[in-house]
C-alpha cells in the first residue's frame, strides 16, 4: 500500500531529524515544537471544523493515544536519541509490534501462543545485545543502557497508542484521529513552552528547519498515511511494515549525519526483527490427504 511506504520513509527520517535537532533542543521542548507545527499542518489536512468530532469511547481512546503516543512517546524517544544514534534507536523502538501482540493478549484476551513467547525472548535478547554494544572501530556510534531504556519506553507507548487508535478509527476519519491525538499530546507537553521559547532564540536555522520538518512530514503526513492504512488493515499487519524503518533510518543517518550503529548493535537489531517475525508466524493448517 503506497500510504504505508510513505509512512515508513517519513518515520525513518524522523529518527534522523530528532538526532539533528537535538543539537539545539532538549527532549521536551523539541516534542512541543514538533507537535505545535504538526497540529497546524494537521488542521489544514483534517479540517476538523467540517467534521463531527467524536465523543464517548472513541474520544476516550484518542485521549489515551494522544497522551501516550504523541506525548510520552515523543519525549522518551527524543531523550533516548540523546544517547543512541538514529539507526540503533529505530531498532529498539521497532519491537513495538511484539508489545502490541503482548498487550492484545492481555487486554483483548487473544492469549499467548508459543510463537509470541519465543519471539519475545528472541527480541529482548537482541535488546540486551544493543545495550551491551559499544563503539565500533570507527567510533561513530555508542549504545547506552539509558538510551535503550528510554527507547523501550517509547516502544511501549507506541504499542499503547496503536491499540488505542485502532478502535477509534471505526467511527472517526483517520486524519481527525491524528489531529485530536496531536492536540492532546501538545497539551501534555505545554509545560515545556518556556524552555522552547528560550531554545528557539539560540537555535541554528538548520535545527529550526529540522523541527518544522518533524512537525509537517513525519507527524502530520506520516501519521495521516499510517491512520489511513490502519483503518483498512489490522494493527498487526500495519505495524509489521515498520520492520523496514530501522534499515531506512540507518541509511538516511549514514548519509545525512555520518552515523552508523556499532557492529554488535546490528546483531542485536537483527535479533529484534527476527523476534518480531517469529511472533507473526502462523503454522499452515494440515491439508487432508486425497482419498
Amino acid at each position: 500500500m503506497p500510504a504505508l511506504a510513505v509512512t515508513v520513509l517519513l518515520w525513518a527520517s524522523a529518527f534522523v531529524g530528532i538526532r539533528a535537532a537535538g543539537e539545539s533542543f532538549e527532549p521536551g521542548p523539541l516534542s512541543l515544537g514538533r507537535l505545535a507545527v504538526g497540529l497546524v499542518a494537521l488542521t489544514i489536512i483534517a479540517r476538523p471544523w467540517q467534521r463531527r468530532l467524536p465523543t464517548g469511547r472513541p474520544l476516550y481512546f484518542l485521549l489515551i493515544a494522544g497522551v501516550f503516543w504523541f506525548g510520552v512517546y515523543n519525549v522518551a524517544l527524543n531523550a533516548g536519541e540523546q544517547h543512541l544514534d538514529a539507526g540503533t534507536s529505530a531498532l529498539v523502538v521497532n519491537i513495538g509490534p511484539i508489545l502490541i501482540a503482548l498487550l492484545a493478549g492481555v487486554l483483548l484476551k487473544e492469549g499467548f501462543p508459543k510463537p509470541l513467547l519465543v519471539g519475545i525472548a528472541v527480541a529482548f535478547a537482541g535488546v540486551a545485545l544493543i545495550a551491551a554494544s559499544t563503539n565500533d572501530d570507527s567510533g561513530v556510534a555508542t549504545a547506552s543502557t539509558t538510551g535503550v531504556v528510554l527507547c523501550l519506553v517509547a516502544a511501549v507507548t507506541y504499542a499503547i497508542g496503536v491499540l488505542a487508535q485502532k478502535p477509534a478509527l471505526g467511527t472517526v476519519a483517520p486524519a481527525t484521529t491524528v489531529w485530536i491525538a496531536c492536540l492532546v499530546g501538545m497539551v501534555v507537553c505545554l509545560p515545556y513552552a518556556p524552555s522552547l521559547i528560550d531554545e528557539l532564540g539560540d537555535a541554528t536555522a538548520g535545527d529550526i528547519v529540522w523541527l518544522v520538518y518533524l512537525g509537517v512530514f513525519p507527524t502530520a503526513i506520516g501519521f495521516s498515511t499510517w491512520s489511513y492504512a490502519l483503518k483498512r488493515l489490522s494493527a498487526g499487519q500495519v505495524a509489521s511494515t515498520t520492520y523496514l524503518v530501522p534499515a531506512v533510518a540507518t541509511l538516511i543517518s549514514w548519509v545525512a549525519l555520518d552515523e552508523v550503529p556499532a557492529a554488535l548493535a546490528f546483531v542485536g537489531g537483527g535479533l529484534c526483527l527476527l523476534g518480531v517475525a517469529v511472533t507473526r508466524y502462523k503454522p499452515r493448517a494440515a491439508v487432508p490427504a486425497t482419498p
